[in-house]
């Protein structure tokens, strides 16, 4: 009796740990469709269709932001539209998921005054993988950055 209570409560434990796993631990993250500043967000993959991630708002044809596309690296960006003014990293709720090895359980996130944050993966829990744009929010007013 007392290994079918073990058995049920291990069971019931591990229910709640994958069905929080889903979860976004993320106290920045918009809710589903719409960014911080109120515009909508869409679903964008990489050039090479192998990555997927989110635009929010349209970059003026001329803008820095324009040149970019989503899966690009961090140094890529450097390199193409120049240094960040402020940046921002943190643990994301995939931190928290048993045996999660993707490149995404820390963000980070920076800051283009005049033109809006750009979100990179930070890499996985031993701080290895690439830094790669996952989320773009052409925000001139900057309201997208919330350390």
């Amino acid at each position: 009796m007392s290994s079918l209570r073990t058995t049920l409560a291990l069971g019931a434990m591990s229910i709640a740990i994958l069905g929080c796993s889903s979860v976004s631990l993320d106290p920045a993250a918009p809710s589903a469709g719409r960014s911080a500043s109120g515009q909508e967000v869409r679903t964008v993959k990489s050039p090479d269709g192998k990555f997927e991630g989110e635009v929010s708002g349209t970059p003026a044809p001329d803008s820095r932001f324009a040149k970019l596309r989503i899966g690009m690296e961090l140094q890529q960006v450097l390199k193409l539209i120049g240094n960040y003014d402020e940046l921002f990293n943190h643990e994301t709720g995939k931190r928290w998921i048993p045996f999660y090895l993707g490149s995404d359980a820390r963000r980070v996130v920076t800051l283009y005054k005049g033109e809006g944050c750009l979100s990179f993966t930070g890499g996985n829990v031993w701080g290895g993988g690439s830094n790669q744009l996952i989320r773009m929010d052409v925000d001139p007013a900057g309201t997208c950055y919330q350390p």
